[in-house]
């Protein structure tokens, strides 16, 4: 899968006070540029330092052509699918930290390759999780 990239940021889960300020103004950014977009928006989790721990890239991203700046997922990846309760406000986080919690409980053999969130235009989200 091809991704075009709309903004990106470099983070840490633990360790940038920033974090949430970082996260909230690029989706904002890209939702701008997407005012008319009826496809899905994807966020996209890669260039891992080492585990969910560690530092990372985010981006937000489109698989219509958009710029020069872009992802190739690979076709081959495996992942687990984990859908978001999006009557939920703290869905996603939610969704996260219960991911984080089946890696850590050694229920999740994760690949930290690309990762990402993908938001159907239905309104439905779901979390793809490389795996080995």
């Amino acid at each position: 899968m091809k991704l075009f990239l709309l903004n990106s940021i470099r983070t840490n889960n633990f360790n940038d006070e920033e974090i949430m300020v970082k996260i909230k103004t690029m989706w904002e950014d890209a939702y701008r540029k997407l005012e008319h977009h009826q496809n899905s928006i994807f966020g996209v989790y890669y260039d891992y330092e080492n585990n969910y721990k560690g530092d990372y890239s985010l981006s937000v991203g489109i698989e219509e052509s958009y710029g020069e700046s872009f992802i190739e997922i690979p076709n081959n990846e495996k992942y687990e699918i984990f859908k978001v309760d999006t009557s939920d406000e703290m869905g996603v986080i939610n969704t996260w930290s219960k991911i984080w919690e089946k890696e850590e409980a050694g229920l999740l053999d994760r690949a930290y390759t690309y990762d990402f969130e993908k938001y159907s235009p239905n309104g439905e989200i779901e979390i793809y999780i490389a795996i080995k």
